[in-house]
């Protein structure tokens, strides 16, 4: 089954320019582009604005208006469209089901706004079982110029890391752009190192070679599938997160896996795409182990 590239749109600036990115990705792959909006009734004071059917004919009218500015964007793109009543992250969570992936507009990015997801957004993040991609408002077609990398980070073994390296070099193929694959590694504690583990560290040489080797073994196959697209590997001591983002300025994507953690207060979709999210420059693909 074809999957759509679907976008979910609200009205807002940020969402404007997810829908335009996931445009422009349906273009590229000759998908379908899937326009979802969301909306609740607010009853209000005025008459005319307190029944449900008017609201949901001015949600409507603001739906196709967007959608009209696609198709003439894009004249040749199949789009479709679908107002959905009810929970918006319960809706975005269920449209991203059937979707190769979903996109999300985001407030923004830095220390001063404070958390860059709000709760539909990271409950959405944490419950898809497809990719999720954020996008900020102000995103250009300018940032995905030739020269600007898929920087994807890979940890673990290969098969942690195999969704989201697919997602990664499906999407470079796609673009015509290179992959930089970044593994980030840093000293265990002392009472990590087991005879095995200091068997398989002796054979690699050292830590970083072992790093280097363990990088290499996770990218083989997809070298293989995708033979055209360019390979960086790039294997630096550090946190994950503050290694990717050491890199972002490249990027005209990054895509991160999550395994999403689930507390008393809510989903938690971990530590790395926590912060790639809230400080990378350019737009975030977030792979879920089982994508």
């Amino acid at each position: 089954m074809t999957r759509p590239i679907t976008a979910g749109v609200d009205g807002t600036e940020e969402s404007l320019a997810a829908l335009d990115w996931a445009a422009r990705e349906a273009v590229r792959r000759g998908l379908t582009l899937r326009v979802v909006q969301a909306w609740r009734f607010q009853p209000y004071e005025a008459i005319d604005a307190a029944d449900p059917d008017t609201q949901a004919t001015w949600v409507r009218e603001g739906l196709d208006g967007v959608v009209r500015g696609v198709t003439a964007r894009h004249p040749h793109l199949d789009v479709e469209t679908e107002l959905v009543p009810g929970d918006p992250a319960e809706t975005l969570v269920a449209a991203a089901a059937g979707a190769e992936l979903l996109v999300l507009g985001s407030r923004g990015h830095g220390p001063v706004v404070g958390f860059l997801l709000g709760s539909v957004g990271q409950q959405v993040i944490a419950d898809a079982t497809r990719p999720v991609v954020l996008v900020r408002a102000g995103d250009q077609p300018a940032a995905e110029a030739a020269g600007r990398e898929i920087v994807v980070g890979q940890q673990g073994e290969p098969e942690d890391s195999a969704g989201t390296l697919r997602f990664a070099f499906e999407t470079a193929a796609a673009r015509g752009a290179g992959v930089r694959a970044v593994r980030a590694w840093s000293l265990p504690p002392v009472f990590a190192y087991s005879p095995g583990s200091m068997q398989l560290l002796d054979e690699a040489g050292g830590l970083e070679p072992y790093e280097r080797k363990a990088l290499s073994a996770a990218l083989q196959p997809w070298r293989e599938r995708f033979p055209g697209v360019p390979v960086v590997e790039h294997v630096e001591m550090g946190s994950a997160g503050q290694v990717l983002l050491s890199v972002a300025a490249r990027a005209q994507l990054m895509v991160v896996g999550r395994r999403a953690h689930r507390t008393a207060v809510g989903a938690r979709i971990g530590s790395v795409a926590h912060g790639v999210l809230h400080h990378a420059p350019c737009p975030v693909a977030v792979v879920p182990h089982t994508a």
